[in-house]
């Protein structure tokens, strides 16, 4: 299992926001770039960069930020954020972004989320999240009609790298994630899952692991790696422990 580092930007900061608020934002960095290189100096092999504008607006709002942590690292880097077209998902990875994560557009549009699957095959992942079991997009400002698993059946046959799956009301609150809702989702999906929300502890990653035999594959933290609740090094010490999984894919 592997854990990966969320470096989120809003306003071109690195910032943590509780339950996707706008309004209840802590700015951890004025320069990404610095804490995308802090967390591949402590052993993390990806990171995972959200452009928060983006995904309230949109449209890409951080690209010189994020042009920064491609020019700085040299670790895989997942991108999403107001990725809504083709043209965008061409641009970033023409800039050097390894993979793509398509959110809202996928609900909206699932038809692109196949045609990007067709045009850069392993490297579309789709972000559903989930509040009470229910999908929840544009930058988790409209909440949806639509069950979580029943959207992430949609993608099932498109070839899809794989679901990040992230629960809404443990994100940012340092609670704990909700294991039985990621097993729940992962046990109902054969495309491989990155959960995230609420991981908060060492604790919280072994409860976790056993997960990995259903499809979880990584791991995404946030706030507990920004205020040292959890350090980053011990995680991927953890995490490293259990490499078998029933649904494999490539970080």
């Amino acid at each position: 299992m592997i854990i990966i580092p969320a470096v989120d930007m809003r306003g071109g900061k690195c910032v943590r926001l509780e339950q996707g608020r706008m309004n209840r934002e802590t700015v951890f960095s004025d320069h990404p770039e610095e804490m995308a290189v802090q967390w591949e100096r402590k052993g993390a092999r990806r990171l995972h960069l959200v452009d928060l504008d983006g995904a309230v607006h949109g449209k890409p709002f951080n690209q010189k930020v994020i042009r920064k942590v491609i020019d700085t690292v040299s670790i895989p880097v997942q991108l999403g954020g107001g990725i809504r077209e083709l043209d965008t998902i061409e641009e970033y990875i023409d800039l050097g972004i390894d993979r793509i994560i398509i959110g809202t557009v996928a609900y909206k549009n699932p038809d692109l989320v196949e045609m990007a699957c067709m045009r850069y095959p392993g490297r579309i992942l789709v972000a559903i999240d989930s509040k009470d079991n229910y999908v929840s997009v544009e930058g988790w400002t409209e909440a949806t009609s639509i069950v979580a698993i029943d959207l992430a059946k949609r993608f099932e046959h498109m070839g899809v790298s794989s679901i990040i799956y992230t629960d809404i009301k443990t994100d940012g609150m340092k609670t704990g994630p909700n294991v039985d809702a990621i097993g729940g989702f992962a046990k109902a999906t054969n495309v491989p899952i990155i959960a995230a929300g609420g991981i908060s502890s060492l604790k919280d990653i072994e409860d976790l692991l056993p997960l990995e035999e259903d499809g979880v594959n990584g791991l995404i933290i946030g706030r507990a790696l920004y205020d040292g609740s959890i350090k980053l090094e011990h995680a991927i010490n953890m995490a490293g422990k259990r490499i078998k999984t029933k649904k494999f894919v490539t970080f």
